[in-house]
């Protein structure tokens, strides 16, 4: 499957080192999970970024992964263009992270 979808993404707090959830719009692109917003100040993203562990809540299911932050401009562009096909907002500019399934499953 590739594509977008709606996705739960659970962090550990970079602050409390409590759990936080929060149900986003995602990708899933060549196997792994992608995230995306316009700037960087989340707390959701902030969080994947400080303690990489996470969990995505997806397809009744419970996907242990670690987040990285996306550095390459040209997949951020197409994370985009998958979370909004056939939007306006497929072409806006986006800071995104990428989750790798932590027991190596391709999704």
């Amino acid at each position: 499957m590739e594509g977008a979808i709606r996705a739960s993404l659970v962090t550990i707090g970079r602050k409390s080192g409590r759990p936080h959830t929060v149900t986003l719009r995602g990708v899933i692109h060549r196997g792994y999970f992608y995230f995306s917003r316009h700037r960087p100040d989340a707390d959701w993203f902030l969080n994947a970024l400080a303690v990489h562990q996470v969990t995505v809540i997806w397809d009744d299911q419970a996907i242990h992964g670690t987040a990285s932050r996306v550095t390459d401009p040209s997949l951020e562009r197409r994370i985009s263009m998958l979370k909004y096909p056939g939007d306006s907002r497929g072409s806006e500019r986006r800071v995104a992270i990428r989750v790798a399934p932590s027991d190596g499953t391709i999704i």
